[in-house]
């Protein structure tokens, strides 16, 4: 398949869903962008991988780069902050079998920052501009950039970015209306968004505070994005992908998930959780899963804390079970046994 067709094909509605999954470190590894996918979700990015090639072969990257099954096209983000070393990063995923190199210019945390990539990068458009250069002559697949709207408040550099991106070569640009000064908090601005969609001819896929189909269907008319990109409201709840799919086509408002649908996702999805870590950090990291998809819900708090305690796969699965019986006993759907409001966009 050619380079442009692989995003020709992406963005093409008959195709595809225009409703992507957001990388977020930490949380879309492969067993979670499999669940998504499956819910109807478009396209979903990895997680974040580093540039530095010490780092290269660490448990956590190679974690992150397996896209053994995945359904097509893959697409492998890298952050960094050297041309050269994210070149060669991009090079590596490629020949990892990533059909799309996403560049990392819009991760917020401190950690990453600290190192001049991620969002840090936007102070230095010079550098911006020889990176996107660098790593597009690098590799023969579409090279896509993730970003957002400027570093500080009041000093959005966005258009002359997202310019440059495209005088680049970049195939695609993914952007969160934010400053990295904002991180999550303020809310998402679509106006900049709608600019830039405006002033580009490659597809724009807008993201930030995208938490139900109808906030999907008014930022795609609003913007006139290519697509939206969902993160955070997705965390513990997969299928809302499938609920905004549902509303964008038919405008009607899909019946919220049954207790035993969600019981059956969350119990497959550890199972994919464990095959894929391993007993001890599988155990580990499906505790955070298994707190999104519970929030809310009745008696979840104690729950949450005994779950908490176990400390391996098996009891964890039995109690995630035994919970959702007794969550049978007392309803048919979730909202059925949700007894507080979720804010969907928390970061905590």
């Amino acid at each position: 398949m050619s380079k442009n067709n692989v995003i020709i094909d992406l963005f093409d509605k008959s195709k595809t869903t225009p409703i992507f999954v957001a990388p977020m470190a930490g949380v879309t590894d492969r067993p979670f962008r499999t669940l998504c996918k499956y819910f109807g979700a478009g396209h979903a990015v990895s997680e974040m991988m580093t540039s530095d090639q010490t780092l290269r072969m660490s448990k956590k990257s190679l974690y992150r780069a397996n896209f053994d099954g995945e359904l097509a096209p893959i697409s492998a983000q890298i952050a960094g902050s050297e041309p050269g070393e994210l070149a060669e990063a991009a090079r590596y995923q490629v020949a990892n079998g990533a059909q799309i190199v996403d560049i990392n210019m819009g991760c917020p945390a401190k950690k990453v920052c600290n190192k001049l990539a991620g969002s840090a990068l936007l102070k230095d458009e010079d550098l911006v501009a020889r990176i996107l250069d660098t790593v597009v002559a690098a590799v023969d697949v579409p090279v896509t950039l993730k970003t957002r709207l400027g570093y500080l408040n009041g000093h959005e550099n966005i258009l002359r970015v997202a310019k440059r991106a495209e005088e680049a070569g970049i195939a695609a640009l993914a952007l969160h209306g934010r400053t990295r000064e904002d991180m999550y908090l303020n809310t998402a601005r679509y106006s900049l968004i709608k600019e830039v969609k405006e002033m580009l001819n490659i597809p724009i896929i807008a993201n930030g505070d995208i938490d139900s189909p109808e906030k999907a269907k008014y930022v795609l008319d609003y913007t006139g994005a290519d697509a939206v990109m969902i993160g955070r409201a997705a965390q513990g709840r997969p299928w809302i992908f499938r609920e905004i799919a549902h509303y964008l086509k038919t405008g009607e408002q899909l019946a919220a998930p049954s207790i035993a649908e969600v019981k059956d996702v969350l119990l497959g999805h550890l199972s994919e959780l464990y095959d894929f870590y391993g007993e001890y950090s599988g155990c580990r990291i499906s505790r955070k899963h298994i707190a999104w998809y519970t929030k809310g819900l009745r008696s979840s708090n104690e729950f949450r804390q005994n779950m908490y305690k176990v400390e391996s796969t098996a009891e964890q699965f039995n109690v995630v079970e035994d919970y959702f019986n007794q969550l049978l006993v007392q309803g048919e759907i979730m909202s059925d046994v949700q007894v507080e409001q979720v804010n969907l966009l928390e970061t905590k």
